[in-house]
């Protein structure tokens, strides 16, 4: 009778161990198809893909901006009478917004680091107008 028991017990402590490693070889299969979905084997999501922009992408930001600076240069050897000063500012603009944008990365980072950046922009801007106001430079 005690070996009917010990082959009984031995039977079920059988397919306990089959069925402990069914189950572990069913959590590594699901650790694997979890890296497949993008989470690596610590649990962070894995990043196959470059986000942001490319070289390629840099380079014509450059030759932009090179172009941008010729034409600001060709605009200080031709007469433009009144429209000079217009036309320097709005590429000056164009630059700046491009190299703070693309450059500083303020288009690809969190919204609240942009806000924060053109606060500060505003208020520099009016300090700079209130001490132009202060000297009288508007006034000729």
């Amino acid at each position: 009778m005690t070996d009917t028991i010990d082959s009984t017990t031995d039977g079920d402590t059988a397919e306990a161990a089959a069925d402990e490693a069914a189950a572990a070889d069913a959590s590594a299969d699901e650790v694997a198809d979890a890296g497949d979905a993008g989470v690596d084997d610590h649990g962070h999501e894995a990043h196959d893909e470059h986000h942001g922009p490319t070289d390629a992408f840099f380079v014509k930001v450059f030759v932009f901006l090179a172009v941008v600076t010729g034409l600001e240069v060709a605009a200080s050897y031709i007469e433009l009478g009144p429209a000079f000063l217009p036309i320097l500012l709005g590429l000056m603009v164009i630059k700046f917004f491009s190299v703070v944008l693309i450059f500083m990365h303020v288009r690809y980072d969190a919204k609240i680091f942009g806000n924060l950046f053109y606060v500060g922009l505003v208020l520099a801007v009016g300090v700079y107008i209130v001490m132009l106001l202060s000297f009288q430079f508007f006034a000729s």
